[in-house]
């Protein structure tokens, strides 16, 4: 299937690693125009440097951005602009808020959490939407989590914002559909990545057993037995976010194994 990706600009988020750095990637086998995004420029390097090794295609490239910051984020989106002249594809992904439950956290918690988790995503699509407007055409994909079908233990900081995120997706399907632009919500469930890591990590100190004992158990809950990898959950954010889909908008996809029960 033709995704019909070429030459077209591309700007992830948070991709200097995980779920962000594996989507890049298959926007640039797919021959698109890649600008990633992240807090470490060193990072960045090292992933652009990747991405064209594995895949061959030199038109990466990156930009500082703290998405907590309105600023960054204007300058993040200018540069796709100059670059290509304009924005086809976003895709929205930012780091995990902390563990916890809700004794653990107070106002600039949630404050800190909002911003990076929900306005952040907001602000980049306001920056997006001229240009996509102006051509009639473009494609929103939003990252999150499981939790937008399923609550997770321990999370109320991401399960709060993720939701959020949904809500912001829905309501922009039904304003931008006349536009031609499209906005999608795909949550990772297991994906072996460095945060699930952390997380299995925690959850192991918390317990006093094993990280292994954790993974395996966790494992064991997913229908397919096994944590995802970043390949797999990209392959549907970009055949989401592509000229392959035209008519899939406003839709929440989780991309688990099976793990979600939740219809």
């Amino acid at each position: 299937m033709d995704l019909y990706l070429k030459g077209k600009s591309v700007v992830v988020t948070a991709a200097s690693k995980g779920l962000g750095k594996a989507t890049a990637m298959q926007f640039a086998e797919e021959g698109a125009h890649v600008l990633i995004s992240s807090r470490s420029e060193d990072e960045l390097e090292k992933a652009r440097t990747e991405i064209i090794s594995k895949t061959g295609n030199e038109n990466v490239d990156y930009q500082v951005c703290d998405v907590t910051s309105p600023l960054q984020i204007t300058a993040l989106i200018e540069k796709a602009v100059a670059w290509n002249g304009t924005v086809d594809v976003l895709i929205n992904n930012a780091g995990g808020p902390p563990a916890g439950s809700f004794d653990d956290f107070a106002d600039e918690d949630w404050q800190e959490a909002f911003e990076l988790n929900l306005l952040s995503f907001t602000r980049t699509i306001r920056e997006v939407l001229p240009h996509m407007k102006q051509q009639q055409s473009g494609h929103i994909l939003n990252i999150a989590s499981s939790s937008i079908k399923q609550s997770l233990d321990n999370l109320i900081l991401s399960n709060t914002f993720r939701a959020g995120i949904v809500g912001l997706s829905k309501s922009l399907s039904q304003e931008l559909a006349g536009d031609n632009i499209l906005i999608n919500t795909v949550g990772p469930g297991r994906i072996a990545t460095d945060r699930v890591a952390d997380l299995d990590a925690s959850k192991a100190e918390k317990l006093g057993v094993p990280v292994a004992d954790v993974q395996e158990k966790a494992a064991g809950s997913i229908p397919m037995q096994r944590y995802g990898e970043p390949e797999e959950f990209a392959r549907a954010v970009v055949f989401l976010a592509s000229g392959g889909n035209t008519y899939v908008t406003g839709q929440a996809l989780v991309v688990d194994g099976g793990l979600v029960k939740a219809l």
